[in-house]
């Protein structure tokens, strides 16, 4: 049985928590490391369990407690190379990860960590370099994919693989165009390195839709240029038009960008929020 809970999620910060009961991880850490303590607490989270930091890239809002998780927790911090060296160069980040925490990882190749097998692969992005991560545990198969500039053959594969599914529904396409953002900036979103926006978050199931696919979350939301029920909205719609039903065909949720959502109990059936019954309270 999985348990995941978001801690945040959008360019405020990043930070997820995937646990079977037996072995956990963190997908990014970058929400502050005084919240992000906060939240251990308040959910009862058993850090003991956790086996390391999955760092998805080297931007600031899902790097930026990455040094201090990692100190304070003995946890190794897992990435590419070149996302490694993208952390090291980030003048954002105050505290860096030391060199003994700091482990390489390659795409698709898997990385073990106790029971939960855990997959890399390619995300386009204008980072140093970005990885969404598939994990597998007794059978199931979880995975996460942000800040996505374009969906490739790599990424469409991984949403055909997962039962349960994290995906970018960053902007929505009006909304950027009639918003503040400066023409640059809103070029840059939009190319194949920026973001996926709530059509192309929605297409993307469509073409990748299979009967295993329990959960989705819509992730990485923009404050400026997104709304939850304007993504939520347009993704039911899109999905409609082919037949697939949200809430009855799999599970739609959106996360929150500056708190918590969740947690979430999953099992064979469309799952809800639920405590956390694999965690414990201190």
């Amino acid at each position: 049985m999985l348990q995941f809970i978001s801690f945040g999620s959008g360019s405020c910060g990043n930070c997820s928590l995937l646990t079977n009961g037996r072995d956990s991880v963190l997908i990014d850490a970058g929400v502050g490391i005084r919240h992000l303590k906060k939240f251990f607490r308040e959910y009862g989270v058993k850090t003991q369990l956790i086996r390391g930091i999955l760092v998805t890239h080297d931007h600031t809002d899902h790097t930026k407690a990455a040094g201090y998780v990692s100190v304070d927790y003995d946890l190794r911090v897992y990435a590419t190379h070149k996302v490694h060296e993208g952390m090291l160069r980030n003048y954002h980040t105050t505290r860096k990860v030391d060199a003994q925490y700091r482990v390489d990882i390659e795409n698709d190749v898997v990385l073990q960590l106790g029971t939960l097998s855990i997959t890399p692969f390619h995300i386009p992005h204008d980072s140093a370099d970005n990885v969404g991560y598939c994990i597998e545990s007794d059978g199931e198969f979880f995975t996460l994919m942000t800040d996505v500039g374009i969906v490739t053959d790599e990424v469409s594969r991984y949403i055909t693989r997962s039962n349960y599914l994290v995906i970018e529904a960053d902007y929505d396409a009006e909304m950027l165009a009639e918003g503040p953002y400066p023409k640059y900036l809103q070029e840059r979103i939009k190319s194949g390195k920026g973001h996926l926006s709530n059509d192309q978050c929605a297409q993307a199931l469509v073409d990748n839709f299979h009967e295993g696919l329990r959960n989705v979350w819509l992730c990485h939301l923009s404050e400026e240029n997104n709304h939850p029920e304007l993504a939520r909205k347009t993704v039911e719609m899109k999905l409609r038009q082919y037949g697939i039903v949200a809430g009855a065909d799999f599970q739609l949720d959106v996360l929150r960008r500056g708190v918590p959502t969740g947690p979430w109990t999953l099992g064979t059936e469309c799952s809800t929020p639920s405590q956390l019954d694999l965690f414990e309270n201190e």
